[in-house]
């Protein structure tokens, strides 16, 4: 239970423990001023003053920490018991039918406790109820027991049940959110399962990519040395740039260095020339980021591309700005828009682009690494038709 459940377990916890400080409150004053008992006033105005602040220290500390222990909750629940066995001992002893309420924190122990602890929690129970009769005041003056226990069973009967409610509704609530996180889980870990047997697949064909670029390389320089047309010159100097740039982007899957935005904006504009590229914001000269980023925004890039040219709209809007340690940027097609309907497929591709040839894994592969990076990425329809992207990256400083 350690962590996000010892926190939901004290939450509730405190949430009682104000029903119950209420409780005592009104069955004081009505036991002492209604019905004319003698009850020793200061003890228990004591034990309830004791409540209160032991309440408003743990609600405190929920506030500030939720890195909870199982020593944590049991050091709860017994002041809850020694409380408990305080204002029973001071009144009446076993002829309190509060007495009652023992079990009920012993069963919420064993709801929200391991094995161990809720053992311990049963034997502080046992513990706490035998002080009360041993050591309990029996209420003094001319007292008509069956009646007080009558409407004492009935008083124990409804908070029993509103403490069952409101811990049982508590407890299917987190247990709810669970099955959603896990679920959520599930899904990360079946889209993660087919991105690393990409990558795998990458990196095999990187490897034996090395070589025929290496003879084209050396072709396309020979070429360049023979050729005296000027146009077809500055074609194989094309030609030249992109065998170069391929060859750069393999070496940096093997030894990934941080990269300089502007750059690698530049570097697919030499990959899709036909591509009206219009970008704006400003980025520091001193930014460098990680080559993951780099892959995301020509991920991004590629998928605008894709989708202008297949509705003849061959143009794609870019902004970055950096600020306050964070990366935002947005990427805008003039495609035919998304279907809002698409999804994480488990089996066979990753994602639904619904572009024409597409492998389908665009998509996926940005949306991995936002999250990875800790970042947030929206797609939305854009207005006039197209979609729009954006995301948002935490950086730190500038060149870390």
């Amino acid at each position: 239970m350690p962590g996000s459940s010892a926190f939901s377990f004290l939450r509730t916890l405190c949430s009682l423990r104000w029903l119950a400080i209420a409780g005592q409150a009104a069955t004081i004053l009505v036991a002492s001023s209604v019905l004319g008992l003698a009850l020793p006033l200061e003890p228990l105005w004591i034990g309830v003053g004791v409540l209160i602040g032991f309440n408003v220290y743990a609600s405190l500390r929920l506030r500030h920490s939720r890195d909870l222990s199982h020593a944590t909750a049991f050091a709860h629940l017994l002041v809850d018991m020694a409380a408990l066995a305080w204002m029973v001992g001071w009144s009446g002893g076993l002829s309190n039918p509060f007495g009652m309420m023992f079990l009920i924190l012993t069963a919420l122990a064993a709801l929200a406790l391991p094995r161990n602890w809720a053992l311990a929690a049963a034997l502080a129970g046992i513990s706490g109820y035998a002080a009360a009769a041993i050591f309990g005041q029996p209420l003094r003056g001319d007292v008509n027991t069956h009646t007080l226990l009558l409407w004492g069973l009935s008083a124990n009967f409804l908070i029993s049940v509103v403490v069952v409610l409101v811990f049982s509704t508590r407890l299917a609530s987190d247990l709810r959110a669970r099955e959603r996180e896990l679920a959520r889980l599930r899904e990360r870990f079946t889209r993660n399962e087919g991105i690393v047997a990409l990558a795998t697949h990458a990196a095999a064909m990187a490897h034996e990519l090395n070589t025929p670029l290496a003879t084209m390389t050396l072709l396309a320089d020979e070429i360049a040395a023979e050729v005296k047309d000027p146009d077809l010159k500055d074609d194989v100097a094309t030609l030249s740039q992109l065998l170069a740039l391929c060859r750069e982007r393999i070496r940096n899957l093997a030894v990934p260095t941080a990269v300089d935005l502007v750059r690698v904006v530049g570097q697919w504009r030499l990959i899709r020339p036909t591509i009206n590229l219009q970008r704006s914001g400003a980025l520091p000269t001193s930014l460098r980021v990680d080559p993951a980023i780099a892959h995301l925004l020509q991920a991004l890039l590629n998928n605008a591309a894709d989708a202008g040219e297949a509705a003849d709209e061959p143009r794609v809007d870019l902004h970055l700005e950096y600020g306050y340690g964070a990366l935002r940027g947005e990427v805008r097609d003039y495609g035919r828009g998304f279907d809002p309907d698409q999804t994480l497929l488990p089996a066979t591709s990753l994602f639904n682009s619904g572009k024409p040839g597409g492998l389908g894994v665009g998509l996926a592969l940005s949306h991995a690494t936002v999250e990875q990076l800790g970042g947030e990425m929206t797609m939305t329809a854009a207005d006039g038709g197209g979609t729009r992207i954006r995301f948002y990256l935490p950086l730190g400083s500038p060149g870390t």
